[in-house]
């Protein structure tokens, strides 16, 4: 005769899986479904790069672009239209986030991309820099991001890189500033909303 304990012992055991076709449904299913949120997910990425199709092609590095004011080794987190960190930019490959390798010239600022497309932003095409904590939906800490605002086309475009020595930041932000030759409109009216603001 089999003890009591072992009897309830085996009463509590689960009862073995036996629909196998309903499980395999909902694996199916959800299976579908993801591959569904990735194809509209993709439709959305070339939908938007579709309507950005007017922005010309990036500028490639000059022959000689000069002697190195600062190098940077780090990632590259997006670009963005200047002033709205949410905007993202995907044409030419400016939305694939990658590491980067900086090099600032006299002639501008060569970008070096491992895997993705390089470009180069001329001297004259620099608006200005700053510090910022988020782009194209990344977000950092306070400070974390170095936010190089250029001109191309006729668009002004914020891009985002994180050195991997966060302490080099400030002096990438005084170098591009006086580098640049033409202060970015997209400051100058937020300035200007902020004096007209204090009156």
């Amino acid at each position: 005769m089999t003890p009591p304990l072992i009897q309830l012992a085996e009463a509590q055991k689960s009862a073995p899986v036996t629909d196998w076709a309903a499980r395999l449904g909902w694996v199916a299913g959800l299976l579908v479904l993801v591959a569904f949120v990735y194809w509209l997910m993709r439709q959305g990425w070339k939908w938007r790069g579709t309507l950005q199709g007017d922005l010309p092609e990036l500028p490639s590095t000059p022959e000689d672009p000069g002697e190195p004011k600062l190098t940077l080794s780090g990632r590259y987190h997006g670009s963005t239209t200047a002033g709205q960190w949410l905007d993202r930019i995907v044409a030419h490959g400016l939305g694939t986030r990658s590491r980067v390798e900086l090099t600032l010239t006299d002639a501008g600022l060569d970008v070096v991309r491992p895997g993705a497309t390089d470009f180069f932003v001329p001297a004259a095409a620099l608006r200005g820099a700053r510090l910022d904590k988020g782009i194209a939906g990344k977000v950092l800490t306070e400070g974390g991001l170095l936010v190089v605002t250029w001109q191309h086309g006729d668009q002004e475009i914020d891009s985002g890189f994180r050195s991997d020595r966060a302490e080099e930041h400030p002096a990438w932000v005084e170098a591009l500033t006086a580098l640049s030759t033409t202060p970015s409109s997209t400051r100058n009216t937020t300035e200007q909303s902020e004096t007209e603001g204090a009156r």
